[in-house]
């Protein structure tokens, strides 16, 4: 095998290994995107609750002052 070959398969090796790496952070992409849209909803109905329990928590001093 000449060095020309050698130098061709390497390379051909080196483009299946970056096709292969391309392809698992791709898919690893995909799960935290869906890993984070979850979190997201979840984070969603947090801040809705603490924006509820905050105006809650507000209501009472807005009656004792006449504005």
């Amino acid at each position: 095998m000449g060095m020309k070959d050698q130098f061709q398969d390497k390379a051909e090796q080196m483009k299946q290994q970056a096709k292969q790496r391309a392809e698992q952070a791709r898919e690893q992409g995909r799960e935290r995107g869906q890993q984070g849209q979850e979190r997201g909803e979840q984070g969603g109905e947090r801040m809705r609750d603490e924006e509820s329990q905050r105006r809650e928590g507000q209501e009472p001093l807005d009656q004792d002052f006449d504005i």
